[in-house]
């Protein structure tokens, strides 16, 4: 399994500090997240789910803690709309270029909002995928926020 990803390619270019964590990936897991957080030993709750959503038809990237669901009603709100629904799994791979279930926030293809619930500035660090199954980057959340220009507010 590669280390290397446009994930970590985008983080080193930005001089972000980062580790990548793997694990084995189960892709029969019913919450991807919940299996990462347990095969990395760490609790759910800094263990953030990559997930894309429209907001009024907009694509929206939303990072929430993997025990926690999304919202819909405070996603919108988050992002000045009026109704928010999740992308399909294929329109969420042809439009970010990863895998379900390796979908990172960093190296899209296109770049979009994003949203991280204001739980995960609760941690020092949390992890997000790494553009990879199998593989997740442990970092700051205020360094994540910046790079991608994202905003916290609550979701859950």
């Amino acid at each position: 399994m590669s280390k290397t990803t446009r994930a970590t390619l985008t983080l080193d270019k930005a001089g972000i500090a980062y580790a990548v964590r793997t694990y084995d990936y189960d892709p029969h897991a019913e919450r991807i997240g919940l299996q990462a957080a347990e095969s990395l030993g760490v609790p759910p709750g800094r263990v953030l789910k990559t997930l894309m959503a429209r907001v009024d038809g907009k694509a929206v990237c939303v990072l929430v803690p993997a025990d926690r669901e999304v919202s819909m009603k405070k996603l919108a709100a988050a992002c000045g709309g009026k109704a928010a629904q999740m992308m399909r799994p294929r329109d969420a791979e042809r439009f970010t270029g990863y895998h379900v279930g390796g979908i990172s926030p960093f190296g899209q293809r296109k770049a979009v909002p994003v949203v991280m619930d204001e739980a995960a500035l609760a941690h020092k660090r949390v992890f997000v995928n790494g553009g990879q199954r199998g593989v997740q980057i442990e970092l700051a959340p205020g360094d994540a926020l910046r790079l991608l220009n994202g905003r916290a507010a609550p979701l859950t």
